[in-house]
């Protein structure tokens, strides 16, 4: 089992940048493939990011790409989603995810632990 917090969420003017940390207790989080999520009101969970549990592949939403970078720190379990060039379409609560000996996906549903989220907002 996996337990998973998310921190770095807040309010930002668009333009900005904000530095997301996921931290992860439990069983060895190098086995995990980690992926960031987000859930505007009234629209569906999407995909943002993920790292392979290898650490070596990483995927994007293409609307982020060059916007957004995930990394990971083995040593201290902890995945970063670093944002920069925020836009007010990027509001949303964001999640991290993670599966075990995952590929990286997109799928929410190849995902089984779950952190409670963390609040971007950004103000035009």
């Amino acid at each position: 089992q996996v337990h998973l917090v998310e921190s770095g969420g807040g309010l930002v003017q668009a333009g900005g940048s904000l530095r997301l940390s996921c931290a992860a207790s439990g069983r060895i989080f190098s086995d995990y493939a980690t992926g960031w999520f987000r859930q505007a009101p009234g629209k569906e969970r999407e995909f943002v990011a993920a790292i392979r549990w290898t650490g070596n592949v990483t995927s994007y939403l293409d609307s982020v790409q060059g916007r957004f970078t995930i990394s990971r720190d083995a040593a201290k379990s902890t995945v970063s989603l670093r944002m920069s060039s925020l836009k007010p379409e990027d509001t949303a609560v964001y999640y991290c995810a993670a599966a075990l000996f995952g590929l990286g996906s997109s799928q929410v549903t190849d995902y089984r632990h779950w952190g409670r989220g963390t609040q971007v907002t950004v103000s035009s």
